[in-house]
């Protein structure tokens, strides 16, 4: 453990959101490398749209089932062993990507990406049941859901910096240097968890231990991977269309994308943080977790169909709705992952989160393919915007009508492990 945290718990709680969060945005980066890249790859390895979204859905099948399947093994292994793993394995995959020579082995290694990175929230989720207090946990899962923004950000100007000095494929070498590289400082820094904040919010039931099946068979649990199946299926396409539609609609090319993509996922992640900020603060004031989450949730939801608005505006305006669709839908996705660590206890967070993530997952690999196909057959990106604008109010409604009131599990409430 780092030296003075057994004495100062509260103060390495934010050391260790502050490592996650730097995970998460190279993950975010290394996701980016191919739909940013795109145009420098096709010189190499012709792909038409068809086989761009079947890359996006070899990323996401294999992302869905190691959510949730990362999840369980993040609750048996613990988080220090299983968040190494998980970041050994994806950062190797992504810099396999600059050996590509086809689209097969691109699919493959897209395939062996998706498998690493499925595991890398789940294990945030965790990271924020061991260290952070109730009234805090939204705020600290919207620092890490705002590395999503930052590697995004990032990925426009530096992999087109690349891209004009070296090459598509030292984009993924370098990528993946970076992930090996936050492997030892994660090795070296993360321990344990924070016994103060273990005893005051998981006394509830650290101990408990819930079957699989168990967690399965909950309402809450199968109306939150609904409500992600939904808004995920909505994001994907957002996240690894819009490089592609500035290119294929505006007119854009490296440089411009380089100048201007980057925009949108910089308001995601203000939009991560302040939804979570904001939740907490509710929490602070007195309103019950109910109130405070479901609150934000809706205003997030409230605003996304202004995607729908894009086709029919200039480009620097429809940068501008992207920002907006961008910022609540990261508000929205920071609060719907710290969902796991509101309700439920310590032995099952990870596994709640991954099932949770599948669905977001595997939402975003069956919209991406049919993306593909109705670029492919006719449609324009305007039908596109139409209805993806609507998922996340779908969503939300099925956790307002469904989901029912989000409290702490008490130990009357939980099932016989």
């Amino acid at each position: 453990m780092l030296r003075g945290a057994e004495n100062d718990p509260v103060g390495v709680e934010w050391y260790f959101v502050a490592l996650v969060t730097v995970a998460i945005a190279i993950s975010y980066f290394d996701r980016q490398t191919l739909p940013v890249a795109i145009s420098s790859i096709q010189k190499t390895i012709p792909l038409s749209n068809q086989q761009f979204s079947w890359l996006q859905f070899a990323f996401l099948i294999p992302y869905a089932l190691l959510y949730a399947a990362g999840g369980r093994m993040l609750d048996l292994l613990g988080t220090r062993r299983g968040f190494l793993l998980i970041m050994v394995w994806w950062s190797a995959a992504c810099a396999l990507h600059g050996l590509a020579m086809n689209f097969g082995f691109l699919l493959a290694v897209r395939c062996l990406l998706g498998m690493g990175e499925g595991g890398g929230f789940p294990a945030a989720t965790r990271v924020v049941a061991e260290w952070i207090p109730p009234e805090r946990r939204s705020t600290a899962m919207g620092i890490i859901n705002a590395g999503t923004a930052v590697g995004s950000v990032l990925a426009p100007p530096l992999i087109g910096l690349v891209l004009m000095a070296s090459g598509w494929r030292m984009v993924f070498f370098a990528s993946g240097a970076a992930g090996l590289a936050w492997v030892v400082w994660w090795w070296a820094s993360y321990r344990g968890s924070n016994p103060a904040s273990i005893a005051s919010l998981d006394a509830r039931l650290v101990a408990q231990r819930l079957s699989f099946r168990d967690v399965l068979s909950m309402r809450l649990v199968q109306v939150l991977v609904f409500a992600k199946f939904m808004s995920d299926s909505a994001w994907y396409f957002y996240l690894f269309w819009l490089p592609k539609y500035l290119y294929d609609v505006r007119g854009f090319d490296v440089k411009h994308v380089s100048y201007f993509a980057w925009i949108p996922y910089a308001a995601s992640g203000a939009g991560s943080f302040l939804g979570g900020w904001f939740s907490s603060l509710l929490i602070r004031r007195g309103h019950s977790l109910d109130v405070s989450r479901k609150v934000v949730l809706g205003l997030s939801a409230l605003f996304m169909p202004v995607v729908m608005l894009v086709p029919l505006v200039p480009v620097g305006l429809a940068i501008g709705l992207f920002s907006i669709a961008f910022f609540c839908q990261q508000s929205w996705s920071g609060l719907i992952m710290t969902l796991p660590a509101d309700v439920f206890p310590l032995s099952a967070v990870g596994s709640v989160a991954g099932l949770i993530g599948f669905g977001g997952a595997i939402g975003g690999a069956i919209f991406g393919v049919v993306a593909g196909f109705l670029l492919g057959h006719g449609f324009g990106y305007g039908t596109l915007f139409l209805v993806f604008g609507t998922f996340h109010i779908v969503g939300f409604l099925a956790i307002l009508l469904l989901g029912g009131r989000l409290q702490s599990l008490k130990a009357p409430d939980l099932p016989a492990s």
